[in-house]
């Protein structure tokens, strides 16, 4: 499941957070961005008890996408433990965002 976090919940849920999790930015006017939520969501479900997903609207959180370079979208970035650890611009297919998700959770 890929839960909604915006400029309010971000350090909360991400920064304070021991967790592993991967950020969806994204807006409802990009059709790349529906490409990328869909396979998202599809590899939540494989990895659900290992991280948390989430999806963030840039023009509902522009701050946040500003403080992380957000220049385009679709962008993805991975933290663990509150760190930034990689990330992924642009329509990619599912196996870069499986490959980038199992080098931190294997």
């Amino acid at each position: 499941m890929v839960n909604e976090i915006k400029d309010d919940n971000f350090a909360e849920e991400i920064l304070k957070s021991g967790t592993i999790a991967l950020i969806d930015f994204w807006a409802p006017w990009c059709g790349p961005c529906y490409m990328v939520s869909a396979i998202v969501e599809k590899l939540s479900g494989s990895y659900s008890d290992k991280m948390e997903f989430y999806k963030m609207n840039v023009d509902e959180a522009p701050l946040t996408a500003q403080n992380y370079g957000i220049m385009s979208i679709p962008a993805l970035m991975l933290f663990k433990n509150g760190q930034r650890v990689n990330q992924v611009m642009g329509a990619v297919p599912e196996s870069v965002i499986e490959k980038m998700i199992s080098s931190v959770v294997e």
